[in-house]
């Protein structure tokens, strides 16, 4: 398992945009992570203020942020690098992320070449699927 202190340094994120607050298993090809989803999130003040729903966009990124961690964990001179999205593929949302709610990101490598990764990743709520995507990355030296 990987507290907040590991993630931050290995990730480029930080907040408001650091979306996984734990990871909870990790080898090469699979990582399991955890997002606590709060009525704090800055997000909840415009989406919607009355029905508080995590945008899927954000979803999509904390999964993908996940499977960065995987990648970049790894790579010695990671704090030269930037994992960008090329591509999503297959999304569908199934069931809304309100606060409160744990998130729990499931992503494993499909493929993998030098510099770009397919990853396929899940995300649940107390068991049940609320968002699944494919997910294109590069690798790329950071300016």
């Amino acid at each position: 398992m990987h507290d907040i202190r590991e993630i931050l340094n290995v990730m480029p994120h930080r907040y408001p945009m650091l979306l996984v607050d734990r990871i909870l298993e990790v080898d090469d090809r699979h990582v399991r992570a955890l997002k606590n989803v709060t009525f704090n999130e800055p997000f909840f003040a415009g989406h919607f203020p009355e029905n508080p729903v995590m945008p899927g966009v954000l979803i999509v990124e904390a999964m993908a942020q996940a499977g960065g961690f995987m990648l970049l964990r790894t790579i010695e001179d990671r704090k030269g690098k930037l994992i960008l999205f090329t591509g999503i593929d297959n999304c569908r949302f199934r069931r809304p992320v309100v606060p409160g709610d744990q998130v729990i990101f499931e992503v494993e490598v499909r493929s993998r070449r030098r510099t770009f990764a397919k990853l396929a990743g899940t995300a649940q709520v107390n068991g049940n699927l609320v968002c699944e995507a494919e997910l294109i990355s590069a690798m790329v030296e950071r300016p």
